[in-house]
């Protein structure tokens, strides 16, 4: 995505290819800093672009793109998380559905999971389309559908994370309180308002995705929308901007709390029962850990993509380092399907339980099936 060249135009026919406009206007063809060609969705990628020169003017050299990354090491990337996350999410699965929702907590782990379920399985796709091993019908639907889906669970993760936090915020600080948001009642709305909300944000980027779809059109997933889907998709990405930041924002204040009052209880009593209580409490910050290296760089990283694509003045080289840093910031915020199980062993207790439990019984029933199992794990006289 290159559109930081500017052109004279006097309705879209006018318009070059690397800009997108929809309806008549004078004077320069311009791109907010947010408009949605900016942002791509997967597998929306370009070999090539157009740069401007000092003065403003398009430069009638192409900026060549190495595809080797995008093509070959991304794809291998992406299938890494998938299997990975395919197998951990599936055994979280299968320990969860044994596990009641009692608490808000296990109501937000498991609304997670549900979550981090989605985008693996929209992984595979773009596999598929960024090694160019699909047709391009898949990128299309690619583009339409399912690359809104991925981008939606990610932020439905990253909300979601956010109230895990809190809680964990008012556990810690206000551990014999009881607020509304700690009524199981209460998260079970508000989790179902979070995936209410960005179901509603992200409907009409399918639905005015509607444009024919061809060979070229599908290289740019922002041509196969209409006008108001433009619109719709520039203000999808403020307000996922405003999303992340405020939650972040709000994660560093609960555990800047969190870490001075863990201090005050590790500096009045060095009990020996007290130890644990005290690990307990330094485990949540598992929860700000993962958030931060998943999440964090993908959205730092937009900021100087966006302006490498909106400036006059920019480097190739430069250009597509920024390109490779973003790229491979979403792949870390992939990762995220592959991280959250860390905050289910680590802060849930009945999950460990219920792991343990199975692998128990399967081993038992192992013995029961083998009785050489059995023989060969007895004790001998001699060990006694």
């Amino acid at each position: 995505m290159h559109i930081q060249v500017l052109y004279l135009c006097k309705s879209a026919s006018h318009c070059k290819e690397h800009v997108i406009l929809n309806t008549e206007c004078y004077g320069l063809c311009f791109l907010s800093p947010f408009h949605p060609s900016l942002f791509p969705t997967m597998g929306d990628f370009e070999n090539e672009s157009i740069v401007s020169n000092s003065s403003g003017a398009p430069s009638s050299a192409l900026c060549h793109r190495d595809t080797t990354v995008t093509h070959l090491v991304f794809p291998a990337l992406y299938t890494l998380i998938f299997l990975l996350g395919l197998i951990l999410n599936s055994l979280a699965l299968g320990a969860f559905c044994h596990i009641p929702s009692t608490s808000t907590f296990i109501v937000y782990l498991k609304n997670i999971l549900v979550s981090d379920l989605i985008m693996t399985l929209m992984i595979p796709l773009k596999i598929l389309t960024d090694s160019g091993l699909g047709p391009w019908q898949l990128k299309a639907f690619v583009c339409r559908f399912s690359a809104v889906v991925f981008y939606d669970t990610m932020y439905i993760s990253i909300v979601l994370l956010g109230l895990i936090a809190f809680d964990r915020f008012l556990k810690i600080v206000r551990p014999f309180g009881k607020f509304w948001v700690q009524n199981l009642t209460s998260a079970k709305i508000l989790t179902g308002l979070v995936w209410l909300f960005f179901f509603v944000l992200s409907l009409p980027n399918m639905i005015f995705s509607n444009k024919k779809a061809t060979p070229q059109s599908v290289k740019k997933c922002a041509l196969l929308k209409n006008y108001f889907g433009l619109k719709w998709h520039e203000a999808v990405n403020y307000v996922c901007q405003f999303i992340f930041w405020t939650v972040l924002i709000l994660m560093l204040l609960f555990y800047i709390i969190i870490a001075k009052k863990v201090y005050e209880s590790y500096m009045k009593t060095q009990k020996k029962e007290n130890k644990s209580e005290r690990r307990i409490k330094g485990k949540v910050f598992i929860i700000f850990t993962v958030f931060f290296v998943c999440f964090a760089p993908f959205h730092f990283s937009r900021v100087p993509y966006t302006l490498s694509q909106t400036t006059t003045r920019i480097d190739c080289h430069l250009q597509n380092q920024l390109f490779v840093a973003k790229e491979s910031t979403l792949w870390l915020a992939a990762t995220n399907v592959c991280m959250d199980p860390l905050i289910y062993v680590c802060l849930c207790k009945p999950f460990v339980e219920k792991v343990l439990c199975r692998r128990v019984k399967t081993f038992q029933k192992t013995v029961h099936t083998n009785p050489k199992t059995e023989l060969d794990t007895q004790m001998s006289p001699t060990e006694s």
